[in-house]
């Protein structure tokens, strides 16, 4: 069985796309695109679904279709914002995978050479050029001057979502 974290009210449920650091970027029937509020990289987003749903195991099949398109879209928004030269997508099930929040939602990251997202998903530790050698542990004393830089103004991430949202593909 799939432990999951603990929040009750859902944060997702109650803030995403209802308070300003939560931008709205795109909308669809089942799914919601959004800014994060934590920037661990410019441009990083998130959909997530209407429904309030655990996992990608308890979503319908219309859901899942539309969470991949809707992710397919803000990709393409993103390369054309960014330039990056990779795009992350990631969605973590269950605690022990890394899911923090009890809520279904897919990361959409712009990935730029030498990020110091140290503290982000624990693959990118070992990619040539993601800020950390092959072999070096995570040094957890830079988590919290990494945590207060991704914590942006809300006219910020306004603004990026703005941004995005004006090369969405028509």
């Amino acid at each position: 069985m799939i432990e999951l974290p603990i929040r009750d009210p859902c944060d997702l449920c109650e803030t995403a796309g209802r308070e300003d650091r939560w931008a709205v970027i795109d909308e669809g029937e089942h799914t919601l695109t959004v800014i994060n509020p934590w920037q661990f990289e410019a441009g990083q987003c998130c959909v997530i679904t209407r429904r309030h749903v655990a996992t990608l195991l308890d979503l319908s099949r219309q859901e899942c279709e539309e969470v991949l398109v809707s992710a397919k879209r803000l990709a393409e928004a993103l390369v054309r914002t960014y330039q990056p030269l990779g795009i992350l997508t990631f969605q973590n099930n269950g605690v022990y995978s890394g899911q923090e929040t009890p809520h279904f939602h897919f990361h959409v990251v712009p990935r730029q050479k030498g990020s110091d997202w140290g503290i982000g998903p624990p693959q990118l530790a070992t990619f040539d050029g993601a800020g950390r050698q092959r072999g070096t542990p995570h040094d957890p004393s830079g988590n919290a001057q990494r945590l207060a830089r991704v914590r942006v103004p809300t006219t910020q991430l306004a603004e990026t979502a703005r941004l995005i949202r004006a090369n969405l593909p028509g």
